[in-house]
């Protein structure tokens, strides 16, 4: 089992190192280092059938697992494309950031920067890899648990990016802050079950040898999007953009969890 699981991981690395390059080129070409996020959510949707195939595990897994992999990086892999080339040529405020603070070797810094990502992305990869080497032909009551957790934060997360994609096409919406639908409840719902999307592809894990070990997967999601590219930086430019509307969202709306709001000064 070592020797395999070792054997894909390092065929799974080839994989991204690759794609993730090929991404920095376009990226470099086009001016627009925001085609980055596309990659990385498609990168499941290559990593997962290239485990399927190679893999010894047992068929009826790896469709289950194959099938969770592929509809979440096709979703949001494609939600994410069809955002950034509706912007194009403006790049996300992250990489403007980060192409003012590395503009010295900026070409380098980048593809580091991408490289990181192919690591990050390979290594979220493990769950569903473990999954594919489990020989048991039954499907456990903890995997289809953790099917159907995930499949309520896939659920919740379109939702969200339906919501907000609707309030942001009315003209008539223009510096306003979304609080319809889900965004009534948290201020980013999007992360929140993307978060629950993550602790179901971990709880399937555990249906696996090892797969326990991949906790850090949900770990590093959530310590992401609370910490460092999520919340911090959305939350940032929203105040920079929206004042006091969004402050006050911010004061009566909870951050992360959908729970019941507080009083709105404003009313």
């Amino acid at each position: 089992m070592i020797s395999e699981f070792f054997s894909l991981f390092g065929l799974g690395s080839i994989v991204v190192v690759a794609l993730f390059s090929l991404t920095w080129v376009l990226s470099m070409r086009l001016s627009n280092f925001s085609f980055v996020d596309v990659t990385w959510s498609y990168g499941l949707a290559f990593l997962a059938p290239l485990f399927a195939l190679m893999a010894s595990g047992s068929g009826s897994r790896k469709v289950l697992a194959v099938t969770m992999a592929m509809l979440w990086s096709l979703r949001l892999g494609t939600y994410l494309l069809l955002r950034v080339a509706r912007h194009h040529p403006h790049e996300d405020v992250r990489y403007q950031v980060l192409r003012k603070d590395w503009s010295a070797n900026l070409g380098r810094n980048f593809f580091w920067f991408f490289q990181a990502q192919a690591l990050l992305i390979l290594l979220l990869s493990v769950p569903i890899l473990l999954a594919c080497m489990n020989p048991s032909p039954n499907i456990s009551w903890l995997e289809w648990l953790g099917a159907g957790v995930w499949g309520i934060g896939l659920l919740g997360e379109a939702l969200s990016d339906a919501q907000m994609q609707r309030f942001k096409s009315d003209p008539g919406n223009r510096g306003s802050v979304c609080q319809v639908g889900l965004w009534r409840y948290s201020r980013h719902p999007n992360y929140f079950f993307e978060s629950v999307i993550w602790w179901g592809f971990w709880i399937f894990a555990c249906g696996s040898a090892w797969g326990w070990v991949t906790f850090y997967a949900p770990a590093m999601i959530l310590y992401f999007l609370l910490r460092v590219t999520g919340i911090p930086l959305t939350e940032k430019c929203a105040v920079e953009n929206k004042g006091d509307a969004y402050r006050e969202y911010q004061r009566t709306t909870s951050a992360f969890v959908p729970w019941f709001r507080k009083q709105s000064r404003l009313s």
